[in-house]
């Protein structure tokens, strides 16, 4: 999932002729007009939205003969709605939501993606007083609390909670995202059991829950923290750190530290899309790639003009200073504590702009962990539904191009594009090998594993 060597010149020929070689990269893909010129596509107002504001603003979607609109969705679910109806050709998305889509979690559509948005990006906040009651629990070092700060020390105050009979009460953008999967994740690694879902009966995903997850939208998430309603959240930015400039909450720990160089959201389309337009499909996923190289160009030296484009209200509409604080490679947590995270926000190094299968492998061990795939799966079927939604031979077949216009560096591309060897960047130090999911799966205290289901509120084995 991470790419941290130089690869060698050839590597990116290499790496598509693999995924020739293997049937993964038919002969649509290949250089040719585009089939649908006038393109809209969908967002959410998020950071990480900025590699579709990038290619517009900078021309790179003109010079690939398209003209696109870009459109702010107000959730989720509208986006899935909108792609899968046909009123959006394509939209910025969590990522495991087109797997979610794919095995029917939700909306059932297929949906494929050619290109990662980036990496990291998102945090979790909790409000003032919650953060008064868990700092306590906090290990600190000289006045200041050590990162990252686990949900060990959130544990007795959702107990404490819970003992009153009162709910604990959180937010997350959408069930089948990225939010929802790394919120649990945080919790369930304290020993705060996060909830199962029960589909098609319970899609509450509040089964034998410690801490009660909802939905809310990105921009509304500071709002319903300071109205009470809810004790956190875990969003992207700004809306972390928007939190803290408001004085209304703090930001815990970033996904960055939760997990490092977390995959966050796609840019996905239809499959019908993908197959009727291929070379418009293949022209948009080099205008992406150009506009992720952009925006990590030498050492993040465009990263100011980025902020000045986000900040306008077509796009993101956040204060340039709010924006500034995650996307200039620091990041502020109490009020007053701002770090080194130069890799919060990446959107083309260490491979973060393409489309891994690994990483598809881990958002569906997550879906299954947490009772969105109800039923035991074997090994092999993670990655088969992974390949049927994640699609490098279409990157690869458009940085293949982009080299030989001389837009990119072949260096740049991951040569290797097999499944990675187990990684151990969590932070409750579990090893995933995306090889062996079910053995993966096995190793949670919290967490559906095995042949086990949910059914009639309880885990059945």
């Amino acid at each position: 999932m991470t790419y941290r060597t130089t690869f060698a010149p050839k590597s990116l020929i290499a790496a598509l002729a693999t995924l020739i070689a293997a049937g993964l990269a038919g002969s649509a893909w290949a250089a040719g007009k585009p089939e649908k010129e006038d393109l809209k596509f969908g967002f959410i107002k998020l950071t990480d939205m900025a590699p579709l504001a990038v290619a517009a603003e900078k021309g790179f979607f003109e010079d690939e003969g398209l003209f696109v609109q870009l459109e702010a969705q107000a959730n989720w679910k509208v986006v899935m709605d909108r792609v899968v109806n046909g009123e959006l050709d394509g939209s910025h998305m969590l990522a495991p939501a087109p797997l979610a889509a794919s095995i029917g979690f939700g909306t059932k559509a297929d949906i494929v993606t050619a290109f990662s948005m980036g990496f990291n990006g998102n945090a979790i906040t909790i409000s003032n007083d919650i953060w008064k009651q868990m700092k306590p629990n906090v290990p600190m070092d000289g006045g200041k609390p050590v990162h990252p700060i686990k949900a060990d020390a959130l544990k007795p105050v959702v107990d404490k909670y819970k003992a009153e009979g009162k709910p604990f009460n959180m937010a997350m953008t959408f069930p089948a995202g990225s939010h929802n999967l790394k919120l649990r994740y945080w919790l369930a690694a304290g020993g705060i059991h996060p909830g199962y879902y029960a589909p098609p009966q319970d899609i509450s995903g509040q089964v034998n829950a410690d801490a009660l997850l909802s939905v809310t939208p990105p921009p509304q998430m500071p709002a319903t923290l300071e109205s009470g309603t809810i004790f956190g959240y875990c969003v992207g930015e700004p809306w972390n750190q928007q939190a803290v400039f408001k004085g209304i909450g703090v930001p815990v720990i970033t996904d960055e530290e939760l997990w490092k160089d977390t995959p966050e959201k796609v840019f996905g389309v239809t499959k019908t899309w993908a197959d009727k337009y291929p070379n418009t499909y293949l022209a948009v996923t080099k205008a992406l790639i150009r506009a992720s190289i952009w925006l990590d160009a030498e050492n993040n030296k465009n990263r100011k003009e980025a902020i000045e484009m986000l900040s306008q209200k077509q796009y993101v509409g956040a204060d340039v200073e709010v924006l500034a604080a995650s996307m200039n490679g620091s990041f502020e947590y109490e009020k007053g504590d701002k770090r080194s995270l130069p890799d919060f926000n990446t959107f083309f190094r260490h491979g973060a702009s393409y489309p891994s299968y690994g990483s598809a492998v881990w958002y569906l061990t997550q879906l299954r962990r947490w009772g969105m795939i109800n039923e035991a799966k074997p090994d092999n079927w993670y990655l088969e539904t992974a390949k049927n939604v994640y699609r490098p031979d279409i990157y690869l077949a458009a940085a293949k191009e982009l080299v030989a216009e001389g837009k990119a560096k072949a260096e740049d591309f991951p040569a290797d594009t097999a499944i990675k060897p187990s990684q151990n960047f969590f932070i409750d130090k579990v090893p995933f090998d995306a090889n062996k999911p079910n053995d993966y799966l096995a190793k949670f205290a919290i967490g559906l594993k095995g042949k086990q289901t949910v059914s009639g509120g309880k885990v059945v084995d």
